[in-house]
């Protein structure tokens, strides 16, 4: 498909960089900028080299490496599997296929976390996110807030070892990160104050699964029976055994799924139980507070 990126000429940064986003035009979104964080990788620079230093020649050895990267790109890869590595929260994530994407709108998970707590003048808040991946979430939070107690868990023991080395890699060596089918090795004696999750809730025969970079991102992940609502259920049943008085449960969540979470969390007995949009204004995150002596 892109032979006639074999010899890129002349190789100066400017031209492979122009060769590149022509060879992905018609398949991504920002195709340029692709291009320009495929080739900063290779050279091991920022991509604020590449426009300081457009005319440099690179090597013919680095232009292959480029071409390598510049195919898989080509061929649908996410960018982010290709690098290795993915921006949340100012913080960079190592990323593997055997973990989701963290994707902007989930900082709106983070931001609404935040804003709960942000005149709560203790340091003993207590959280627990549920199928972590990546860590992006927990780590976040951690970043924000070092004196939290965080634990974060996941049932895909690569995802978990991938979340510690991010964990060790930023410092945020405070965050409790372990396997954990659910709520299944969570400390029962444990309380939050909050719990929060970014679950699987696409329905199985969603269209979207085979489009984009979502099909090259683990199914267990991103699909959940009846219709997408199944592990969000189960977490807001099991979840009020593990929260503490006046505390509160937050969803990440398809963006035409609001009204049914927001059923579940009502019918389980949850209050206060509201939506927040994301950065393309749609239904995204629901966060209910659970109220024991109500």
């Amino acid at each position: 498909m892109i032979n006639e990126h074999k010899a890129f000429l002349p190789c100066s940064i400017f031209s492979v960089v122009e060769q590149g986003t022509i060879a992905l035009s018609t398949l991504s979104d920002s195709a340029k900028l692709d291009a320009q964080l495929l080739l900063a990788h290779v050279l091991n620079k920022e991509v604020t080299y590449l426009l300081t230093w457009p005319e440099k020649v690179i090597s013919a050895v680095e232009l292959s490496a480029f071409q390598q990267l510049l195919t898989r790109r080509v061929n649908g890869e996410p960018i982010a599997y290709i690098l290795g590595e993915k921006e949340f929260w100012s913080l960079t994530l190592k990323v593997s296929p055997v973990t989701l994407i963290p994707r902007p709108d989930t900082e709106i998970l983070v931001e609404q976390v935040l804003s709960l707590f942000e005149n709560h003048n203790s340091p003993n808040i207590r959280g627990l996110d549920l199928g972590t991946g990546t860590g992006a979430i927990a780590l976040a939070l951690a970043s924000e807030n070092p004196h939290w107690q965080l634990d974060a868990v996941d049932y895909n023991h690569a995802a978990v070892e991938l979340a510690k080395q991010n964990a060790q890699h930023l410092k945020l060596t405070q965050v409790n990160i372990y396997q954990s089918d659910w709520f299944t090795q969570v400390d029962g004696q444990h309380k939050f104050d909050f719990i929060v999750s970014n679950p699987p809730y696409i329905d199985k025969n969603d269209q979207h699964l085979e489009q984009g970079d979502v099909s090259f991102e683990p199914k267990s992940a991103l699909v959940a029976d009846e219709g997408g609502f199944k592990d969000i259920r189960f977490i807001a049943e099991k979840a009020r055994k593990y929260l503490k008085n006046n505390s509160y449960l937050l969803f990440e969540h398809g963006f035409e799924q609001a009204g049914q979470v927001q059923k579940i969390l009502i019918e389980l007995g949850y209050s206060q139980v509201q939506s927040f949009k994301d950065y393309s204004n749609n239904d995204r995150i629901t966060q209910a507070t659970w109220l024991i002596n109500e």
